[in-house]
């Protein structure tokens, strides 16, 4: 079965089970990432999967062809992704895949992955793409002496990763919290966590089912939100927290049903971690609010506007040494009293210790400053035309008014009283916008002015807004 270029993404590899992904595909990547792994004179990966019907298979043929070639396993289970990457910092491996779909539909599969404390990502996914055409094409023998092949050996990493949040985050009293892991695998993690902080927890959808059954574990999109508001609007629940399929985002709600959506959230992590740190830098990505950096700004910090993509922004937290990372789409990254890892669970925590310095939780999330904003407006177009569109957008785009227009991935205009993105996805073929005023009259003119801009470019592109 050939090798599809379809699956190798910017961030990590995924795709279609069994069409794209299958055994045979990642007995082939455990077989490349020894290569790499031997390269960067690296002799352990751990190694932990999601709840999908097709993780166990999955996990278990990358290993084969790991130890097949030399390289040993710790094979972790199903796991959270965060607790693939905390067991790869605690081992002093620094290395290791977590086998997720993420938040794909539930016959998608993939696996992110780390080799010596850095994420795989861009370049590197795609070495491993020419890893694996060329052993398939050459049928290169890759096995290695009996004698010599890897060893595997089992770790359970819940109990030492729960310890070490609880040795060190204290909330000041205890909580009563939703939590709606969506059937995904944090469901294996978060209420023991949230129980063990000294919360009350109500779960929804906390039993692991690969098949997604009751709505899809994603957190960005308000649709797979509604039963965790009126869970905590109908109960004395003070808030609620869930998370995506593999438990690396967060989402979060108030009592009165409000979203919080990650960019806000950004601005309460910043102005805690700045009290301790004054003058760090703080990442963020180009679809966060402007009110982001001007928090940032004005809690002493240095905001630093950067990619969007998970592998991105953790390359570009590594690079400066920044305490704090987030994006839109619900990662963030603590190095502050953590690893630097995208972690739901743990942000969850982090929030939680945050806000139970307040009587009403609520009122000091739904204080944090917010503009009228559209949510991810996404363009579907064939693959291989948004990159094209944006580059054509960066190259000719006008923008009158706009007092910068920064282009380190698409095009965002900035504007004394908004801001409007349009980039071209690294994982499926849209073309992402999103729109921000003071008020609905600049949203609206924003909106406007790269109507025009983008129907001018491709005029038969059927606009969401």
């Amino acid at each position: 079965m050939p090798i599809s270029d379809a699956v190798f993404k910017a961030y990590d590899i995924r795709g279609t089970v069994p069409e794209q992904i299958h055994e045979q595909f990642a007995y082939a990547l455990g077989v490349a990432l020894a290569k790499m792994a031997q390269d960067a004179k690296v002799n352990t990966l751990v190694v932990g999967y999601d709840g999908r019907l097709s993780s166990p298979a999955l996990s278990k043929a990358l290993q084969e062809g790991l130890t097949d070639s030399g390289i040993n396993t710790v094979d972790l289970g199903c796991v959270p992704t965060p607790l693939v990457y905390f067991a790869a910092h605690t081992l002093k491996t620094g290395s290791g895949v977590a086998i997720t779909g993420s938040h794909n539909p539930s016959n998608y599969n993939g696996f992110k992955m780390m080799m010596a404390g850095k994420t795989l990502f861009g370049e590197q996914v795609q070495t491993l793409k020419s890893l694996m055409q060329a052993a398939q094409a050459h049928g290169t023998p890759n096995a290695v002496p009996q004698g010599q092949k890897g060893k595997t050996q089992a770790y359970a990493p819940l109990a030492d990763y729960v310890g070490r949040i609880v040795g060190d985050i204290k909330l000041k009293r205890g909580m009563k919290i939703a939590i709606d892991c969506g059937n995904g695998v944090g469901g294996i993690a978060a209420g023991t966590l949230f129980r063990a902080l000294g919360c009350e927890v109500v779960e929804l959808f906390c039993e692991v089912d690969g098949r997604f059954p009751n709505h899809h574990p994603d957190p960005a999109d308000p649709d797979n939100l509604q039963d965790l508001i009126h869970t905590v609007q109908n109960t004395d629940c003070e808030l609620g927290l869930a998370f995506d399929g593999d438990a690396d985002r967060l989402g979060v709600v108030t009592k009165s049903g409000e979203i919080i959506w990650p960019d806000r959230q950004l601005i309460l992590y910043a102005r805690d971690v700045l009290s301790r740190v004054p003058g760090a830098t703080i990442i963020f990505d180009v679809k966060c609010s402007r009110h982001v950096g001007q928090a940032i700004q004005d809690a002493g910090g240095t905001p630093l506007m950067w990619q969007t993509g998970h592998s991105m922004i953790k390359a570009k937290l590594q690079e400066t040494g920044a305490p704090l990372a987030g994006e839109m789409s619900g990662h963030t990254f603590f190095k502050e009293r953590w690893f630097g890892f995208d972690d739901g669970l743990y942000t969850g925590a982090r929030l939680l210790e945050i806000v139970s310095a307040s009587q009403n939780p609520s009122e000091v999330l739904e204080a944090l400053p917010k503009g009228v904003s559209t949510p991810e407006l996404k363009l579907h177009m064939q693959e291989g035309q948004p990159h094209a569109l944006i580059a054509k957008l960066q190259a000719q785009g006008q923008f009158a008014g706009a007092t910068d227009v920064i282009k380190i991935d698409g095009v965002r205009a900035e504007y004394q009283d908004g801001f409007g993105l349009a980039r071209a996805s690294n994982t499926t073929p849209v073309v992402v916008l999103r729109f921000e005023g003071d008020n609905e009259q600049a949203l609206a003119r924003i909106q406007a002015q790269f109507r025009h801009e983008l129907q001018s470019l491709a005029p038969d592109a059927q606009l969401p807004f």
